[in-house]
């Protein structure tokens, strides 16, 4: 029964990953292969590679990646979290307050873009903080056309979608922790926060483990909602959408340095991946 489900897998996902990294060394052009008619023939080693790491672009949408995703873990996590614990303590209407502010993850992300783009651009910028605004604040106008600004305009637009999903998996955290253990608590005299960091936080640790991935990985693979929010301008590009661009930005178009930049990419989450579920997984058996 495992084998026509193997077979799948080897078709979608291992074989597509095998020819990607073997075309990472030759002169791919998208429709044909610069220097011969096969792949074998356009072998230009690691030059792809170089090229990469030599590029600015490149480097810049790295650097600002890992700033994003460093920021957007952060908050996403601690609203998150917030989120749901009001949701679990709420008596009445609960279940409403999960479903609205879990609707935002139903959205694609264009559709996400193109509605904060307009907040940012025409609500902050002109209706609240601009200077004929509500109220003057100028740190919270054009937040799409500076780089630093930008980067929490994602945030915050990355937040607004991922959150509800991720309250869904705390709350049923939650819901799992025995009463008994914050009753027995509360008779031996601990407050409201210390039963949160003696209770509540070891008992979420699988949540925790659970949420972290999911949202290292939404980070890295931040595409559509960074094309529709900047278009990855005023150095606002992030690695996936340095690596979409990079078919574009040369004619003939550099597949060949595309699915370099893609493995790096992949050897770069990979990574990050098996580090912060080794250190979250440690965490659970210390608590």
């Amino acid at each position: 029964m495992a084998l026509p489900a193997l077979i799948l897998f080897l078709m979608v996902v291992v074989i597509p990953f095998i020819v990607g990294v073997i075309y990472s060394f030759t002169g791919w052009r998208g429709t044909y292969f610069a220097g011969g008619e096969h792949f074998w023939e356009s072998f230009v080693g690691f030059d792809n590679y170089i090229k990469a790491f030599k590029t600015k672009k490149f480097i810049e949408a790295m650097i600002y990646t890992v700033k994003f995703t460093v920021v957007a873990v952060i908050v996403v996590n601690v609203v998150s979290l917030c989120v749901s614990l009001l949701a679990t303590y709420l008596h009445k209407g609960a279940a409403a307050y999960r479903t609205i502010y879990f609707l935002p993850n139903l959205l694609g992300g264009l559709a996400l873009g193109y509605i904060w783009q307009f907040i940012f651009e025409i609500v902050f910028s002109n209706i609240l903080f601009g200077k004929d605004g509500v109220i003057s604040i100028p740190a919270l106008c054009n937040m799409t056309q500076d780089n630093t600004k930008a980067l929490f305009a994602l945030v915050m637009l990355f937040t607004w979608q991922m959150a509800g999903y991720m309250m869904i998996i705390y709350t049923t955290g939650l819901n799992n922790i025995p009463k008994d253990l914050f009753e027995a608590a509360s008779i031996d005299g601990a407050n409201a926060w210390q039963r949160f960091w003696s209770i509540t936080v070891p008992m979420l640790m699988p949540s925790f483990t659970i949420v972290f991935f999911m949202t290292l990985s939404k980070c890295f693979m931040l595409l559509d909602q960074n094309i529709a929010l900047t278009d990855g301008n005023f150095g606002t590009r992030m690695l996936a959408t340095q690596i979409l661009r990079t078919t574009r930005d040369a004619s003939p178009p550099d597949y060949g340095l595309a699915q370099a930049q893609a493995v790096i990419f992949f050897i770069l989450i990979a990574v990050v991946t098996l580090v912060q579920v080794n250190v979250t997984s440690k965490k659970e058996v210390e608590m």
